[in-house]
């Protein structure tokens, strides 16, 4: 008996020292991550916070600063009102990008996902809606420029077809422009959103919706009984990660207004913004905007978070 115990004993401490020596390993893989972020998303982050309590900028060919302001940045930037009018102008272009994105995405990854379709040629369909999403979102954004140009093929269609007398000015015009910009964002994006959704589609027991067939259910009723709850965690995914994206919008209004946020700043994006700060080295300015960015996107990721699984909770 006490043999056995013995021989026990060691057993137990070399499984114990495998598991120390695995969790080494495992930290020792951390390392590279754990240093990129530290270097690029840490340290920015804190000096951000740090420089945006002081007054550093170029007058001209002088330069004013580092002074310790306290929150004086903060004070001037909503006392300008200007940060409300382009976070404004931010939320309507993602909305009206986003809600044909998600629904479009929606129907597609259903479509796509339906075994009992037997499609024919998905595997091409879908490399082709996923492809505008691997294309650089300035040559997108320049070759809508040229088609929407006055002297573009759009409005020489148009004109031809005498559904316009002259031109239209779409970059003249804020809800042609801010239309242009939607459509834009919806294009990239919304092949990316269907890859997610069908991959959620496809994780579903394939049984509940036989189950639902037997009683009676329709493909409406399966659709929104079924496949919705079940998507929701991927949902919240996307609707949150669209939502960085959105606040994050610039590189789409930038080169179509080059840089201006024409017409009238209707297009003027948060982002835009802070580059305008950024590129007359106001640094602390650029710092205040910058963190009340940071703020945001964490306060609205929480809401729609909480929001979402809120009424998840209430349906159980």
């Amino acid at each position: 008996m006490a043999q056995n115990q013995a021989s026990v004993a060691p057993m137990g401490k070399g499984k114990k020292s495998k598991v120390v020596s695995y969790n080494r390993w495992g930290y020792i893989f951390l390392i590279p991550f754990i240093a990129v972020f530290l270097v690029f998303n840490l340290i920015p982050l804190i000096s951000t916070f740090y420089n945006s309590f002081f007054e550093n900028y170029m007058a001209q060919l002088n330069h004013v600063g580092p002074n310790f302001v306290g929150f004086q940045n903060y004070k001037t930037l909503f006392a300008s009102g200007k940060i409300w009018q382009y976070a404004g102008n931010t939320a309507i272009m993602w909305v009206m990008g986003f809600i044909p994105q998600i629904i479009v995405s929606l129907l597609l990854a259903q479509w796509f996902s339906d075994t009992r379709l037997r499609l024919k040629g998905s595997t091409f369909f879908k490399t082709v809606i996923y492809m505008p999403n691997l294309i650089m979102a300035s040559a997108f954004s320049l070759l809508f420029f040229a088609l929407f140009s006055d002297g573009g093929p759009i409005n020489d269609l148009l004109v031809k077809m005498h559904i316009l007398d002259e031109p239209f000015k779409f970059f003249s015009n804020k809800w042609a422009t801010r239309s242009i910009v939607a459509a834009m964002n919806f294009l990239m994006w919304f092949g990316n959103t269907t890859i997610l959704l069908m991959a959620g589609i496809m994780g579903i027991d394939v049984s509940l919706y036989e189950a639902a067939e037997v009683d009676g259910a329709n493909s409406w009723q399966r659709f929104t009984r079924i496949t919705l709850p079940l998507l929701k965690p991927i949902l919240i995914y996307v609707v949150i990660t669209s939502l960085i994206g959105g606040i994050q919008m610039f590189d789409v209004p930038q080169i179509l207004t080059n840089g201006t946020g024409n017409p009238t700043d209707t297009t003027m994006t948060l982002i835009m913004y802070l580059n305008k700060h950024l590129y007359s080295k106001n640094y602390g300015m650029g710092g205040a905007i910058s963190v009340v960015l940071f703020l945001l996107t964490g306060a609205l990721s929480l809401l729609v978070y909480n929001i979402m699984y809120r009424k998840k909770d209430k349906e159980a």
